[in-house]
């Protein structure tokens, strides 16, 4: 295959592809002699697996299109009646037009090759932007966490009685602290007698853990949790822990000053964490060309070989992030115990939907944007070949294993379109059959009505399923616009349809094997300043019989550890396999309001919270590039906004706009009323640039009017075409 170059462009052609040089340039030479996949092969296969699956994409797409305009059509003709609709005509509907598929034989899934983090290991995730390199070396590296720091620094403690944090040490919260910590040991590591609180110190004698509590001395109620320690038997500096497959450190140290002031000089303890990572290339990513693309890919291939830094200024201090070691220990039989430091990574791709013009192909019907998520399987794997084949010293998959989450696919069909380019890439690497294993994201209504027969499709690839909540809602509001105005956003959580939602997705995971060989998972804690909450509220989630729920920073990770000691999921697991399925009726309920006389306050306060999300969020992604963020509310909480989100705000205004509830007018006066709150929340920040003063010239502004007012127009809901082309045309400028 020749190369061209085209000046104009700065494009490299090979063959049917056009690609944007910096693609190239870091492909061709960082890329390839590294991973030792000759140049020529590989860009020739890259060249057929486009030929053949672009057309079949587009036909996927059709397809929902399709599916949308006779739901849209059904609605029309069938107009609701104070709120309430025909559902055995509409289950019959959905059925007659293969929306809903007939359910086929109960079957297992097969995965094999999957490591224990994601097999067994129930505990948290954690999901950061990869573009960011210090935000993806620190979700490597939360699998260890510190229980105090996590503590110390969040609501968690309270600040009566003078436990306030204050701009150095406090030890009366240190106190509090300490107190915390012993309590979650007491509760979870039981000694035979007494408390934590009363212990003096630590000791292994033949192979057992002795602990003094002053002239006496005791054990562990239960043996067998004691896995490991550090440092001498007579005087260990760190003991190691392990309930319901996750370990704790105890840390010792007689010098430190936390450790000089406890009876048995305890430092700290260590929480193992994020048990798995999602490296994220899609919803919380603006990556809208090949500049942008190539950082997220730069720093997945920094992350697959083991050496991604990233340097830093912080506290006057210049600091170097890098990936952290394992971690050693001596077991109670005088053995070697090797523990990962860092988190199980999975990548997140793109889904079916968005083009990219990193890539431009052409058909024969002249040169067009590349599918986004068929770029990405196409190099994602490239970049992975070196971990996949153990050359990785800080390897992430010990099992050979690449982990792609594919997001926002519709129905059985998409997922297997999915599955049959994993397995076409992998002949064109010269990777074994199911290296390249599937999480499939239950987050589009087309998917969660046919779960089991998604799964079906990738039965021998899946290693997740999970429910995103947010991205659910937003195709629940799209796929329905036409039935009615829907509930308050405030309200959906409510709702019928979600419960049976979420049980369902447990439900169906369970009946097809996925307990002991995948993920399944539940959604993002939004709100990373309220860890309080977290705790309090989060181990709904391993209750739910979930092994993994989403947390939005390393110390969310920690803190939600908690719950996976508190709670042994595949006991709860085991419980639910005898259950009744969650109702598909249930599920098929749509969230309409029984009433729409909502109040002008009632309906001004509606439009204000989503206008101001809706700013929030894009003025950050468009003017700056920052897919993911922790964006003020209305109420100046802090919340974490991604795209998902976006969707849910701009399809609920774009639908009681449909209905009438409200106006264009009274939209455009609360989205230029919430820009100017926006502009003042952001004051501190010198890259950003005021709304308020120049409506007329803020493409960031614009874009999120467009977001609404074309909001029912958009593709499933979604709001990437309209935020990609609102970034392009900026960066163009």
């Amino acid at each position: 295959m020749s190369n061209s170059v085209n000046n104009n462009e700065n494009r490299v052609q090979k063959g049917i592809l056009a690609i944007d040089s910096q693609l190239y340039n870091f492909i061709e030479n960082d890329v390839l002699p590294r991973v030792g996949v000759e140049s020529e092969a590989y860009w020739s296969n890259f060249e057929e697996i486009v030929k053949k699956f672009t057309p079949r994409n587009k036909e996927l797409l059709a397809k929902r299109d399709e599916l949308q305009a006779k739901i849209d059509q059904w609605h029309l003709d069938n107009p609701t009646k104070d709120g309430e609709i025909d559902y055995p005509k509409y289950k019959e509907f959905l059925t007659e037009i293969g929306y809903l598929l007939p359910e086929g034989d109960d079957f297992e899934v097969s995965t094999e090759n999957v490591d224990p983090e994601i097999a067994s290991i129930p505990g948290p995730q954690l999901v950061v932007p990869v573009r960011n390199a210090r935000y993806a070396l620190n979700a490597a590296n939360a699998r260890w966490g510190s229980f105090y720091d996590a503590l110390y620094g969040t609501d968690v403690i309270d600040t009566a009685d003078g436990k306030d944090k204050g701009s150095s040490y406090n030890p009366k919260r240190g106190e509090a602290v300490v107190a915390y910590a012993k309590a979650f040991l007491d509760e979870n590591f039981a000694l035979a007698q007494g408390s934590y609180t009363e212990v003096t110190g630590f000791s292994v004698e033949g192979g057992e853990l002795k602990i003094a509590q002053g002239d006496n001395t005791t054990t562990l109620a239960d043996t067998a949790q004691f896995v490991g320690y550090v440092g001498e038997e007579s005087n260990p500096k760190g003991i190691l822990l392990k309930n319901n497959n996750l370990h704790v450190e105890i840390q010792i140290d007689a010098n430190h000053p936390v450790g000089e002031t406890d009876p048995a000089h305890i430092k700290d303890v260590l929480l193992e964490s994020a048990i798995t990572a999602i490296q994220d290339c899609e919803d919380s990513v603006a990556a809208v060309d090949a500049e942008e693309k190539v950082e997220a890919y730069r720093n997945w291939f920094g992350l697959m070989n083991g050496d991604l830094t990233e340097t830093f200024t912080k506290g006057g201090k210049e600091l170097t992030r890098k990936l952290n070691p394992d971690r050693e220990y001596t077991t109670p039989d005088g053995g070697k115990l090797v523990l990962p430091g860092r988190a199980v990574l999975l990548i997140r791709n793109v889904g079916h939907l968005m083009q990219n013009p990193a890539i431009l192909v052409d058909l024969g019907e002249g040169q067009e944007e590349i599918f986004e998520g068929i770029m990405d399987a196409l190099i994602t794997p490239l970049l992975t070949i070196n971990d996949i084949k153990g050359k990785n010293e800080r390897s992430n998959s010990r099992e050979g294993s690449m982990y792609i989450v594919k997001p926002k696919m519709h129905g059985p069909e998409e997922v297997k379109f999915a599955n049959e380019l994993f397995a076409a890439v992998e002949d064109a690497l010269g990777l074994p059959r199911n290296t390249l294993k599937m999480g499939v994201m239950d987050e589009e209504r087309r998917t969660t009505v046919n779960l089991k027969e998604c799964i079906r499709q990738a039965k021998e690839r899946v290693i997740f399923i999970n429910t995103g909540f947010l991205d659910r809602t937003g195709d629940e509001m799209h796929t329905s616009m036409n039935a009615g105005a829907f509930v308050r956003k405030g309200d959906m959580k409510s709702q019928a349809w979600l419960p049976a939602y979420e049980q369902w997705n447990v439900d169906i995971g369970i009946e097809t094997g996925l307990i002991g060989r995948a993920q399944i998972g539940k959604g993002m804690w939004a709100k990373p300043d309220e860890m309080k909450e977290m705790v309090e509220t989060k181990s709904n989630h391993p209750q739910a019989g979930a092994t993994t729920a989403w947390v939005p920073s390393p110390t969310g990770a920690t803190l939600h550890s908690i719950h996976y000691h508190q709670n042994n999921v595949k006991e709860i697991q085991e419980k639910f396999k005898s259950r009744e399925r969650a109702s598909l009726d249930d599920i098929l309920t749509i969230p309409l309001a029984k009433d729409t006389n909502w109040s002008d306050e009632e309906k001004r306060q509606e439009l204000d919270n989503n206008a101001q999300g809706i700013l929030g969020y894009v003025v950050r992604w468009v003017d700056q590039g920052v897919g993911c963020s922790k964006v003020p509310d209305i109420n100046n909480v802090g919340l974490m906004e991604d795209r998902a989100t976006l969707r849910i705000s701009s399809q609920h205004i774009a639908n009681w706009l449909h209905h009438g509830i409200v106006t264009e007018e009274q939209v455009m006066e609360s989205m230029k009323r919430m820009a100017k709150v926006v502009d003042e929340q952001n004051l501190g920040d010198p890259n950003y640039m005021p709304m308020a003063d120049n409506f007329d010239n803020s493409i960031a502004f614009k874009a999120a009017c467009d977001l609404v007012f074309k909001g029912r127009e958009q593709p499933s809901g979604y709001t990437e075409p309209l935020l990609h082309a609102a970034r392009l045309k900026l960066k163009a400028r």
